[in-house]
């Protein structure tokens, strides 16, 4: 199984469609440094994830200075997970997780193993994405499959794979790390700051069924395996 966050809505249109296409997550971006067109203000944000059904996870996407923005943010908008970029210790990151209500994911540079093995033990999940020279990410480029795999078994986090994802590549990209959740933002655009509907209903649907596909797998190799063992 695979979860699925579709980032950077900024209308409740397509915030409805995020959510009849069966995905998991819903993400708005706020108060970041970097020039988007999917950038909302706290305030928006704060208005779209009231209007989300109670079952779609909302997650405020933002990039904060200090711990105390980090903070007044998640309290402003109120969130069910706050994803932050940016460069945040383990302990910052620690002292956040305490201060919030909502889960936190800490992004992290697909080029910078390290930096996510350090941070593991102080979120509840770890996005693996990338990012430009700014620490953003959004980049709409991939990054090393094979390499992110790698990583993501030795973290102490669940995994969330970005960086580039489309309908045409998710599901080599599921297939490959095995990831908890998959996201996407300029993937499924028909312009800046727009969803293409019909591209987040094909992305949710190959995500999952690339999830289904390889997990009908590793059953038939268990089964084969325990035949093996029944049968020596």
């Amino acid at each position: 199984m695979v979860r699925v966050k579709v980032c950077g809505v900024t209308n409740e249109a397509d915030l409805r469609a995020v959510e009849r296409a069966g995905a998991d997550a819903v993400g708005a971006i706020a108060e970041v440094p970097v020039d988007t067109p999917r950038e909302v203000s706290l305030d928006d944000a704060a208005a779209l994830f009231d209007a989300a059904p109670p079952f779609l996870t909302t997650t405020l996407v933002t990039m904060p200075e200090t711990v105390a923005e980090a903070v007044s943010a998640a309290e402003r908008v109120a969130p069910d997970a706050l994803q932050l970029h940016g460069e945040f210790s383990a302990a910052g990151l620690e002292t956040i997780r305490e201060r919030v209500t909502a889960d936190l994911v800490a992004v992290v540079d697909a080029a910078d193993p390290e930096r996510a093995r350090a941070v593991a033990p102080a979120v509840d999940a770890v996005l693996v994405d990338s990012v430009d020279d700014e620490g953003a990410g959004g980049t709409g480029k991939t990054h090393d499959w094979e390499a992110t795999a790698a990583v993501a078994a030795t973290l102490d986090a669940p995994v969330i794979l970005a960086g580039g994802l489309t309908p045409d590549n998710v599901a080599e990209a599921v297939e490959t790390v095995r990831p908890y959740a998959v996201d996407v933002a300029s993937g499924v655009e028909s312009t800046g700051g727009e969803k293409d509907h019909e591209a987040v209903r094909a992305f949710v649907a190959n995500a999952v069924a690339a999830a289904d596909t390889a997990s009908e797998l590793d059953d038939e190799g268990d089964a084969t395996a325990t035949f093996e063992e029944v049968s020596s």
